[in-house]
């Protein structure tokens, strides 16, 4: 069975234009009778929601307008650690057809359930996405993101194959057999990390082969934070046309948002997402347009439904139309996390605001590391980067002059010293997943 695609405005197509394109009206009234089905869900059948529910003295039947989304008590990543593993499922076990989770790496793993529609639902989501990169049925995708409990490899493969689309379920890693796959099967789209398509596009520098010798048309590049600075580095690396996705695993995993290739923010699945910006201290809801965190309900998840789950990450929603054609509202791209911003002397700094700098700056490499200590009581950050071979021929006086200059766009931007080390290329270590750009050593 074909699918049948209808061409949107900016060059991408619609997967279900009847759904993209609702007016902003209707999209609210569905919102609202999802929302109320949500609340009605969990309220009987989550026990954490039932107690956060009458702790706050409210009930399902109080949701009258989506407004009253903000009487809900939101969720934490805390609170599923605690409900580990299975306290919030909404579901019998028998309903249960797959269970992904998260790492476990900085506590308690937590899980996440589907039922046969929570996967359907999510291949509809990632569907949209690979639709409007311009990706048609019977194409090639090269799937490298990871597979097994991480959701990247899955959610992608799910959407792929709800296009009709050839999915090459590469995984992470293993880079040499990527390049080869990519040169004999001429895949016309990539998804994995920004980070590992960076990798992918220098060692393609490497030996030899230009842009214009690889086959790939777009690429979908998520699951960590990057900058616009970053995507134009991929995008000339291997001759795509770079777009982000945005997703958790505690969302179910990737096509929560994806951006169009008009490339002006991610359209949130609204009917499948209720978005809201909170303050992040306050957690009172802030008007479309201001910053702050963004926290999702979930509308049509049957196995473990969420409510109004703080994401931390901080951005904002754009509600104003798109090039595309696509009336769902878009969020810009997270400039940085609320619980993970580095604090150094008082000073709020995100990584993404030393990506921006160090990005700008034509010799030096896209392969950096922040690394924070504490010397005598007080914060000092450092940052390591990698600069090519050229930098290294100068004369010691010239490499002063440069990781001057550097250090000083670096204090423009956070207003605060930041010490710069000069790598040589390659010295830092590539990730075959998410980068790890922070090294944090005051925990």
């Amino acid at each position: 069975m074909s699918t049948q695609l209808t061409p949107d405005k900016a060059g991408g197509s619609f997967l279900q234009p009847e759904i993209e394109t609702l007016p902003q009206e209707q999209i609210r009234e569905l919102q609202l009778a999802r929302l109320k089905e949500a609340a009605a869900r969990v309220y009987p059948k989550v026990p954490f929601y039932r107690k956060s529910f009458d702790e706050l003295g409210v009930k399902p039947e109080d949701i009258q307008s989506l407004e009253d989304v903000a009487k809900l008590p939101t969720t934490t990543k805390p609170d599923l650690r605690e409900n580990y593993p299975f306290d919030m499922f909404a579901v019998p076990f028998e309903q249960i057809e797959r269970v992904q989770s998260t790492s476990g790496t900085t506590g308690a793993p937590t899980t996440v359930a589907y039922t046969h529609e929570d996967v359907q639902f999510w291949g509809e989501c990632t569907g949209r996405g690979l639709a409007m990169a311009g990706v048609k049925p019977g194409e090639i995708l090269q799937n490298s993101y990871g597979y097994g409990l991480f959701t990247g490899g899955p959610g992608l493969d799910y959407g792929a194959v709800r296009l009709g689309c050839i999915v090459i379920p590469m995984s992470g890693g293993n880079t040499d057999r990527q390049i080869r796959m990519m040169m004999d099967l001429k895949p016309v789209a990539l998804s994995c990390t920004p980070s590992y398509a960076l990798h992918l596009a220098e060692v393609f520098r490497d030996r030899g082969i230009g842009p214009d010798e690889i086959s790939l048309r777009v690429g979908i590049h998520g699951a960590e934070p990057w900058t616009n600075e970053m995507r134009a580095q991929v995008e000339a690396g291997l001759g795509e046309t770079a777009l982000d996705i945005y997703g958790l695993t505690e969302m179910g995993g990737p096509g929560v948002s994806i951006e169009c290739l008009a490339q002006g923010g991610m359209h949130i699945n609204e009917d499948h997402y209720y978005a809201e910006i909170l303050d992040p201290v306050t957690l009172q809801p802030l008007p479309d347009g201001e910053l702050g965190e963004i926290a999702f309900t979930t509308l049509r998840r049957q196995a473990q439904p969420l409510i109004r789950y703080r994401t931390r990450d901080l951005c904002t929603i754009i509600r104003e139309p798109c090039a595309c054609g696509r009336t769902f509202a878009r969020m810009s791209k997270p400039i940085g996390r609320s619980d993970d911003m580095l604090i150094i002397r008082g000073v709020n700094v995100f990584p993404s605001q030393i990506e921006e700098v160090l990005v700008s700056i034509p010799q030096i490499e896209p392969h950096y590391q922040i690394v924070v200590d504490r010397v005598n009581y007080l914060d000092v950050i450092e940052v390591w980067v990698e600069v090519g071979e050229a930098i290294f021929a100068e004369t010691m006086g010239d490499l002063e002059r440069f990781q001057k200059m550097v250090q000083s766009k670096l204090y423009g931007v956070l207003n605060i010293k930041v010490d710069v080390k000069l790598k040589e290329p390659k010295s830092i270590r590539r990730s075959e997943g998410k980068a790890v750009r922070v090294i944090d050593k005051r925990k």
